[in-house]
């Protein structure tokens, strides 16, 4: 039996048990199941069983008792990959946008990594059951350049780069508005919504340490395109540190704007480079910019 403990923030104020924990544990159980355990006494609010309509306030405390459902088996799928580079330690490929990264809740197949099984019997072990070979990620629609672990002497290497900041990752992202500045930096912390927990938010008091670099690399009427490049790694970084400075990024429908010329984030790992984990020598990648975020550019140029 698995458990889990929460206490209910100060700002949440009469506010429906159920609602709440649909919310914040929005990655962890559906709403269903949420209900269920509710009426099945799993869940308890200071310690009593209560109802799903059963309101919350601030300091409320809320446990939740679950059985942990065991991981299915993550198959091979033959799915193209585009494989930019690869050795007896480790593949850079060139994510398409579109593809998540690797299987979770609603997305079981499909992913990088039911591909990369298919192409490759070695892919390291040192994560986890469903993230063979994975050490970093980009969100389902950003496409661009991600570097997959072979073994797990690899992996930890890879991984030390990323913990150290010594990765060179840098983004190409076509944002609204016109910069004024050549560069820019954003080095607001960042964290989850307490009330959606699937959405990252500037947390000024209690949020993680994060800084983004920018620069200008060209200016249309309405909008530019910046190199972004990430000296941290949380999630949805660029986006949400790009709409904090007032600069929405082009298609992002849950950070930015929309666009009639681009159905995604424009956002775009172009360049990668890191230290080998054998020969330790730096290699360094680029990836040309995918046909629809050419389209856009495209557009704002005329």
């Amino acid at each position: 039996m698995e458990k889990k403990h929460l206490t209910v923030p100060p700002d949440i104020q009469n506010v429906r048990l159920d609602y709440f924990l649909a919310h914040a544990l929005a990655e962890f159980f559906s709403r269903t199941k949420i209900k269920a355990l509710i009426e099945e006494g799993k869940i308890r609010l200071n310690g009593e069983c209560v109802k799903p309509h059963t309101h919350v306030r601030g300091g409320d405390q809320v446990s939740v008792d679950y059985e942990k459902e065991p991981e299915e088996l993550i198959r091979a799928e033959s799915i193209p990959l585009d494989i930019v580079y690869e050795d007896q330690d480790l593949i850079v490929v060139n994510k398409p946008a579109g593809m998540v990264v690797h299987p979770g809740s609603g997305n079981p197949k499909g992913t990088l990594v039911n591909a990369l099984l298919h192409h490759t019997k070695s892919l390291s072990q040192a994560g986890d059951a469903v993230r063979p070979g994975i050490v970093h990620r980009l969100d389902k629609d950003t496409s661009g350049l991600l570097v997959i672990a072979k073994n797990d002497s690899a992996h930890r290497f890879l991984a030390n780069q990323f913990k150290g900041h010594h990765i060179d990752r840098r983004y190409w992202v076509a944002v609204k508005g016109v910069v004024q500045h050549d560069e820019m930096r954003s080095d607001e912390p960042l964290g989850r919504s307490v009330m959606n927990r699937k959405k990252v938010i500037v947390k000024p008091d209690d949020g993680k340490p994060s800084v983004t670099h920018f620069r200008v690399l060209k200016r249309f009427q309405r909008a530019t395109l910046l190199e972004a490049r990430p000296e941290t790694g949380r999630t949805h970084q660029i986006r949400v540190h790009l709409r904090s400075l007032g600069y929405p990024v082009l298609g992002d429908l849950v950070y930015g704007v929309a666009s009639p010329f681009i159905h995604r984030q424009a956002l775009h790992a172009k360049e990668l480079g890191f230290v080998h984990p054998q020969t330790k020598k730096k290699l360094f990648f680029t990836s040309d910019i995918p046909p629809d975020m050419q389209f856009l550019l495209d557009q704002l140029e005329s």
